[in-house]
């Protein structure tokens, strides 16, 4: 059945993004609240989209799954606007919060942007929040980031995913880029999704969708993947966050973009830990040579731009 045929709770609207600013769950009755915020180039459009769907009501509650920039850039934003409302963060980040630790929250290590903003509360995994007219679990989802949660609703059994799981894949594994294990991690968050059962998922990109079957099948089949040749999801990582700067700058000279990949951490470290065999300037000329020709950029004359 497809996830159109399904519908949302009544309390819930579900805002496809596209792939720069996650997905936003918005709840507009009960106890209001928006799970995930995007990226901060869109953060006025998260607060207008948000203001729309809640129809001139507060804004209560502020949630993210995690605190990557794609998925809290708006917080600020929103805070700003409805001062009102309580933060609530996955936990092992707080004291980060607190002390603006920007290695941390992975903002310097990825070359992302991210606006201060303040936390109220940690989400704790194994207890149940108010959100719209529900209660939702909150269950550890680590892999993808070893503090993400997922959020679940077993009366509908709606899951919002955020990064765990996509109808294609999931997230980058990004402790596998700092030198941390971490696919065991992913296989469990799956195993955890497939105990729920859930009958419509809201993953943090793409959109909604209901066989979950499949969605496990193939997100097994490429973290398998993923696990017999680790140097496939350090390459796909680096491409993924070169693709995700480009969709913010549209377009850059191409020796920014050479700049940009020599000052960001993440790319010496997958460079030093799988490519070390390459010489670094060749192996950013390759990445971006892939992204042409996947067709996910393009070249004219000194400019990279977006596709």
């Amino acid at each position: 059945m497809p996830a159109s045929a399904l519908p949302l709770p009544p309390d819930l609207q579900f805002i496809e993004r596209g792939w720069l600013s996650a997905n936003n769950a918005v709840f507009v009755r009960g106890v209001s609240a928006v799970v995930d915020t995007g990226y901060c180039i869109h953060a006025e459009q998260t607060v207008s989209l948000v203001e729309a769907s809640l129809q001139g009501a507060p804004l209560q509650r502020i949630v993210n799954t995690h605190l990557h920039s794609d998925h809290c850039g708006g917080n600020a934003a929103l805070q700003q606007r409805w001062p009102q409302a309580r933060t609530s963060i996955a936990p092992g980040h707080a004291q980060a919060v607190i002390d603006w630790d920007e290695n941390q929250l992975s903002y310097r290590p990825t070359g992302q942007d991210c606006p201060r903003f303040q936390m109220d509360e940690v989400l704790q995994p194994g207890t149940d929040i108010q959100l719209g007219e529900q209660r939702w679990q909150c269950h550890a989802a680590p892999g993808h980031d070893p503090h993400s949660v997922i959020l679940f609703e077993p009366a509908s059994r709606t899951l919002i995913s955020a990064d765990a799981l996509w109808e294609n894949g999931f997230g980058v594994v990004f402790p596998e880029i700092e030198g941390t294990a971490a696919f065991d991690e992913v296989a469990a968050t799956l195993d955890v999704i497939e105990r729920l059962q859930p009958r419509l998922v809201l993953p943090g990109h793409g959109s909604a969708f209901s066989d979950v079957g499949t969605a496990l099948h193939t997100a097994r089949q490429r973290l398998e993947r993923f696990v017999q040749s680790p140097e496939r999801h350090a390459l796909y990582a680096a491409k993924v966050l070169l693709k995700y700067k480009l969709l913010e700058w549209q377009q850059l000279p191409l020796a920014q973009v050479q700049t940009w990949l020599a000052a960001t951490p993440y790319y010496g470290l997958l460079h030093q830990r799988y490519f070390a065999d390459q010489d670094l300037a060749q192996w950013h000329a390759s990445l971006v040579a892939d992204l042409e020709r996947s067709g996910a950029a393009r070249r004219e004359g000194t400019m990279l731009i977006n596709q």
